[in-house]
């Protein structure tokens, strides 16, 4: 295997596997502050591709063909060459600027057909069997005609699919289509993976959609979770629905003797529309929730009926209007969902609107906490124990991702944030509008890691977003040595740009444990791309 070979991950490797006594998770990568990336190739020749990420176990490089029809998988490797002058090397070998002496492609698979494009965005990795899960869809249709069920103001998509791939060999095990439906596949957010279990939530016809993946590489539905909550709640519907008709039906034949005809049409206008007659599932236990919550805070049975009058039934229509924005698991009984109103479940910028989180325990089926996004107690739980809304995958590289739960940096620079900020239940949302945290969204490279090195989260971080591209180098200084600077890392060209004037954005893609990393610079206008590799010579 890749990583075998390579001292950096054979030392790695151990270091996780028999830390020193005592020492933390953070510490076992404490060699990494001297195994940095020493040597930039600036504007590397490269295939045209829209590189997309490192996989968390750093096995393959996942990219896209530009015009988004086609996956294009690599294995990085390593330069290897020889000198006798350590303190002034001579230049690289000209084969070694090149593109594919870092990265081997293995394959090129076709994945979108017809209309359909691949979501550039979207890709998740499941590590135990190294399954790859992508997403193709045809156009989004923002003014779509009314379906029954769709939640009016979300646009619509004729057709996404979602892939599961094999990543060794490039063999496509199953798939699953969603047609006339939307879910948000930008950077993961409608997706959510923990363990073998996946949620997909449906924007339009408010579903979260439970499913396995099992080790043969099937995608086996587990459950539906809205308008309905428990496997026989259609059922259970269906067949009351059918004894109030038989009733009904017999009432009116009583009544009415031979005008059988009325009486069909009476029991049409009488029997309950699932569609219109009754709120869905989730909905009802949410308001169920609410509604217990405010009851149990007061004794007295005439408080009780102000406070509900006051904070249940006045707004009582905002809580039914709520539709789910983003869920994600907390552990394999759990959610956490996101509510908010239809615009901000579709818009791009939802942070000054109102929102509410529920936690729902899926073996129950009950709403088990209910908080708004300005709610103190809800902030408490995650700055003393973020980890457990970021963490969802069983690789071991992924336990390396720095928060201010683990990490006393971030806790202290979040803390000076709190004390700067001036009204605190807007500080308060704005640190909660990350969650539910979007699925696999962050690098764990070493280089990201509070604990060992300081740089400048405005430029570069460990999310996986684009940043606005700058023009001087980004540094990283060691954390034990404040005023020692590790390395720096400079994207675009060498000589920086021509022209100033344009706005530029950059990515970048970090190896989970290796000295090597990618840079991208493009502007909004898209010629194309300057890529650079980092690496340590």
């Amino acid at each position: 295997m890749f990583s075998s070979g390579n001292v950096t991950a054979r030392i790695f490797e151990r270091q996780i596997g028999s830390p020193p006594p005592g020492a933390s998770v953070n510490r076992a990568r404490h060699f990494y502050e001297n195994l940095v990336p020493s040597f930039t190739l600036y504007d590397v020749e490269c295939p045209d591709h829209c590189f997309r990420k490192f996989t968390e176990d750093g096995l393959f490089l996942i990219s896209f063909s530009r015009n988004h029809q086609e996956l294009i998988v690599y294995r990085p490797s390593w330069l290897s060459y020889s000198t006798d002058s350590e303190d002034n090397p001579p230049p690289l070998p000209r084969r070694a600027s090149k593109f594919d002496s870092f990265f081997t492609q293995l394959y090129s698979v076709n994945l979108a057909s017809a209309n359909e494009l691949i979501c550039k965005d979207f890709f998740l990795y499941f590590h135990a069997h190294r399954f790859g899960l992508f997403a193709t869809s045809t156009a989004q249709i923002h003014d779509s005609a009314p379906s029954p069920g769709a939640v009016p103001g979300v646009p619509s998509i004729d057709k996404i699919t979602f892939v599961l791939l094999r990543l060794d060999d490039g063999v496509i095990l199953d798939e699953r289509v969603f047609l006339h439906d939307f879910v948000n596949l930008a950077y993961n957010m409608g997706v959510f993976l923990y363990d073998d279990l996946l949620a997909i939530l449906s924007l339009r016809y408010q579903k979260i959609h439970l499913l396995q993946i099992r080790d043969s590489g099937h995608l086996v539905d587990a459950r539906e979770i809205g308008y309905f909550c428990r496997e026989d709640d259609e059922l259970f519907l269906n067949s009351n629905s059918q004894m109030m008709m038989t009733q009904d039906k017999n009432k009116q034949q009583s009544l009415s003797g031979n005008r059988e005809d009325d009486a069909e049409n009476g029991l049409h206008q009488s029997l309950p529309n699932a569609e219109n007659s009754f709120l869905s599932g989730i909905k009802q236990r949410l308001l169920s929730f609410i509604f217990r919550e405010i009851w149990n805070e007061e004794s007295d049975n005439k408080l009780r009926v102000q406070n509900l009058k006051k904070k249940f039934y006045f707004h009582f229509q905002d809580y039914v209007d709520l539709i789910i924005w983003k869920v994600q698991f907390l552990d394999r009984h759990h959610l956490l969902i996101k509510f908010g109103s239809v615009d901000g479940g579709v818009g791009r910028n939802a942070d000054h609107l109102p929102a509410f989180f529920a936690v729902y325990n899926m073996e129950t089926t009950d709403i088990v906490a209910f908080y708004q996004n300005s709610a103190e107690d809800l902030y408490q739980l995650f700055e003393q124990f973020s980890d457990h809304f970021t963490v969802s995958s069983s690789s071991p590289f992924m336990n390396f991702v720095t928060s201010h739960s683990n990490s006393v940096h971030a806790l202290e620079q979040l803390k000076y944030m709190k004390n700067k900020a001036n009204i605190f239940p807007q500080f308060v949302k704005k640190m909660l509008v990350s969650l539910p945290f979007s699925c696999q969204s962050q690098s764990p490279s070493p280089y990201f890691d509070q604990s060992l090195f300081r740089f400048d989260e405005k430029l570069i971080s460990a999310a996986d977003r684009h940043r606005q591209s700058s023009d001087n180098p980004i540094k990283f200084i060691s954390r034990r040595q404040p005023q020692t600077l590790k390395f720096k890392i400079k994207p675009g060209p060498e000589c920086g740009s021509a022209d100033g004037r344009s706005k530029k954005i950059c990515s970048f893609l970090f190896h989970p444990h290796l000295p090597l990393a990618i840079s991208i610079q493009q502007t909004l206008f898209m010629p194309p791309s300057v890529v650079n590799i980092h690496f340590r010579r």
